[in-house]
């Protein structure tokens, strides 16, 4: 397919916009995708990527090759994505650490809104679907209570998470970053992000060697957890649609105890900057919340929030009419 530059610069736009919601907890990437008319491109085009790249590549020359995988429409989408994260990395760990009740406020609002989102989806509601959403709810509470079995910031625990993460590239409705948050590993890619960052505006190649090594391990993961889930996911939709999106549903149901604005701290880690931060925490009440619980305020960043997944909804609505 021949593009113009003006249609690459949308796709980079497009792009940017997914990025943004891959930093945010709660709104997918691949909600984006879908929205904004790239979704089944993309599908198509990872799942036609594989070593045969090479074998054209070598028979054919490097541009054919590039051409033919649809490369760059994929790396015109994934730079605006890398962007637009590396941007936004800054904001949220400040907020995470300055304005933490607002912030898990809106991201409650986020997936509240997004469970309706998906379980609208559902055209069937037979027992299964009912069973299906209650073992996924069950399931994600449990995952949000439980103690994590590795560090954040060790390299196989990355490599888990990225592994993991990437569905969010793939299937709508399901954030990474949000997935990120359940498995405890949201705030160390926000610092490795910022690390990166950090390490290119200040020429620090030390820094910056470092936040490449973790990222190339996450890169790692995120590659292999694509390439093994595209087909399977794919698969799923269209033979086992509606269980699929009850599993989905009841996944987020359960955890949205993760992102209860109110917690109370029980147990601390130190990260990799030698900051202590929460890591084990436990949802209560406003009223036994420590310090002023701004409950007015928490209401109005969870409305906006939801408010946000329903713009997002009506956007989509218009764009299949």
């Amino acid at each position: 397919m021949r593009r113009s530059l003006k249609d690459y610069l949308i796709i980079s736009i497009k792009g940017l916009a997914m990025g943004a919601a891959d930093v945010v907890p709660g709104v997918s990437g691949g909600t984006i995708a879908f929205i904004s008319g790239i979704y089944e491109e993309l599908i198509e085009t990872i799942n036609k990527l594989d070593l045969a790249f090479f074998t054209v590549w070598k028979k054919e020359g490097f541009l054919a090759s590039w051409r033919a995988y649809n490369l760059p429409f994929l790396s015109t989408l994934f730079l605006g994505i890398a962007i637009s994260i590396l941007s936004l990395a800054r904001l949220i760990k400040w907020l995470l650490h300055n304005e933490p009740l607002l912030l898990w406020a809106f991201f409650f609002g986020l997936v509240l809104a997004s469970i309706l989102y998906i379980g609208k989806q559902i055209t069937s509601w037979k027992p299964k679907v009912f069973v299906s959403i209650t073992i996924a709810a069950i399931a994600s509470y449990f995952i949000t209570i439980a103690e994590p079995l590795a560090s954040p910031d060790s390299n196989w625990y990355l490599l888990f998470c990225g592994f993991i993460a990437i569905i969010a590239m793939i299937l709508p409705g399901v954030s990474g970053a949000f997935i990120l948050l359940i498995l405890g590993a949201y705030q160390t890619f926000i610092d490795i992000l910022n690390q990166l960052r950090e390490g290119l505006v200040s020429m620090d190649f030390d820094l910056l060697w470092q936040a490449m090594i973790k990222l190339i391990i996450i890169g790692i993961g995120a590659i292999t957890g694509l390439k093994l889930f595209s087909k399977a996911l794919n698969w799923m939709f269209k033979n086992h649609k509606n269980t699929t999106l009850a599993i989905l549903t009841g996944f987020m149901i359960g955890s949205l105890n993760k992102i209860w604005p109110w917690k109370k701290t029980l147990s601390w880690r130190t990260n990799s900057e030698g900051i202590e931060i929460p890591f084990l925490e436990k949802s209560i009440l406003p009223n036994h919340f420590e310090g002023d619980p701004n409950i007015p305020w928490v209401l109005l960043f969870i409305t906006i929030g939801f408010l946000l997944i329903l713009i997002l909804e009506r956007l989509a609505v218009k764009k299949a009419n």
